[in-house]
């Protein structure tokens, strides 16, 4: 048995891709979109906490340390790094940095404006290729960086990954009943190339699996 000190971040889970990294963050004032919303209505947001858990050793590791005003979204593992999406309301931006667990070395790869997108709802990194995505609540899809891509999708429908200039998408219908399909649109322009029965399951090592 072993004991792990995470200082108080005991809800972990694994980084999609990658068999070596766990991770965890406080979320003192809700999730990113919340605490932009209690920033916006003037209240004083502070640092919230990310730490990455390395199997199967366990060594706990905080890249980052935020300053007040700072708030970290979801990371995802790309490219044998952990990439890190930070946003800090008060400088208005939004910064997508790599961590490199071997030389422990913190990366800018972009630091953008955060007018690019409305509020922070659904604010996600996806790959590949590393991608800022936004799907607000009025069944529209947003890619922010590294090109600003919109176009209408349906109601149930969410992004899954994308492949060359071909996005797939998942979604859900009850009519009456619960089944899923899978929606092939065109990068550029939204327009659904295929649309068939399954469900988008990705494995482990990256591979994106269409159940049947």
């Amino acid at each position: 048995m072993k004991k792990i000190n995470t200082q108080g971040i005991t809800d972990i889970g694994q980084l999609d891709d990658s068999d070596q990294w766990y991770w965890g963050m406080d979320y003192t004032y809700g999730d990113l979109y919340e605490a932009e919303q209690l920033f916006k209505q003037n209240h004083s947001i502070q640092k919230n906490r990310l730490i990455l858990v390395h199997y199967p050793d366990g060594e706990v590791i905080e890249p980052i340390t935020l300053k007040d005003g700072q708030y970290f979204g979801c990371p995802i593992f790309y490219d044998n790094q952990v990439v890190l999406l930070v946003v800090d309301f008060m400088e208005e931006k939004i910064n997508i940095l790599s961590y490199n667990h071997q030389s422990k070395q913190i990366s800018s790869i972009a630091c953008l404006s955060l007018s690019i997108a409305e509020d922070c709802y659904n604010l996600i990194l996806h790959k590949s290729p590393l991608m800022l995505t936004r799907s607000p609540h009025n069944n529209i899809f947003q890619i922010l960086w590294p090109e600003q891509i919109e176009f209408e999708i349906e109601n149930t429908e969410s992004f899954s990954f994308a492949s060359c200039d071909k996005l797939y998408f998942s979604v859900w219908y009850e009519d009456p009943d619960y089944r899923e399909e899978v929606i092939v649109r065109d990068k550029n322009t939204g327009k659904i190339i295929e649309k068939f029965d399954g469900t988008i399951k990705t494995m482990p090592d990256g591979q994106n699996w269409i159940l049947v």
